[in-house]
């Protein structure tokens, strides 16, 4: 157990937390046990969020706008279908064209 004072309070850190500095630049150094356990590489984002306690910050993925369209709850609800039926084999044969894909997809309506 370490204890350190700030001018408002004596902090009592259990085993296992750790604090990190804010730099004169406003920077902070994520300790490495941190960004292993979380998978963090430098340029990764996150977002700064504030709360009663303090600050949250939460690991975040930018997608481009070319492929955001993949990533909303609808078409990944239905990727999810989709998954399900390939895992209950419920798929068609291989098609040699286009036209073999069309003729199956007549058939099935």
């Amino acid at each position: 157990m370490v204890e350190f004072f700030t001018l408002k309070k004596l902090y009592i850190l259990e085993e296992g937390i750790q604090i990190t500095r804010v730099s004169p630049k406003r920077q902070i150094a994520i300790p490495k046990a941190v960004c292993d356990k979380l998978r963090l590489k430098a340029g990764d984002f996150l977002e700064i969020d504030i709360n009663n306690e303090g600050i949250i910050l939460i690991p975040k993925k930018l997608i481009s706008k070319e492929q955001q369209w993949f990533w909303t709850k609808e078409w990944q609800q239905k990727e999810g279908e989709a998954d399900a039926a390939v895992s209950k084999g419920e798929v068609s044969q291989v098609f040699e064209d286009a036209y073999g894909l069309f003729k199956h997809l007549r058939k099935s309506k």
